[in-house]
């Protein structure tokens, strides 16, 4: 069995927040599950897999900018800070480094 680690993390990318779940869960589950976590900030870094439009629309509520591309299904294309969006993966690869796990 898979697991899947969510994280909200800081603009160095230290996480602030965990949520676990199982790997074949659905990436808006852990969305859900870190909503109200979610710090006072202007940009959400994200995966495709948080592009779903309550996410976004939860993001603007609290005043924060997405940025999450869409999905490749999606009917209309999502424009995004391509730049920014490069950036989202370091806590990634910050967590994965320190985890025995797969070494």
């Amino acid at each position: 069995m898979n697991t899947k680690l969510h994280a909200i993390c800081d603009s160095q990318g230290r996480p602030l927040n965990l949520f676990v779940t199982a790997g074949q869960v659905s990436d808006y589950i852990g969305a859900r599950a870190l909503c109200d976590s979610l710090p006072d900030v202007d940009w959400l870094l994200g995966d495709r897999g948080y592009g779903a439009d309550w996410f976004r629309e939860t993001l603007k509520d609290k005043g924060i900018r997405a940025c999450i591309p869409g999905r490749k299904q999606r009917k209309r294309p999502v424009k995004y800070d391509k730049r920014r969006y490069k950036r989202r993966n370091r806590p990634s690869r910050d967590i994965a480094s320190q985890c025995p796990a797969g070494q």
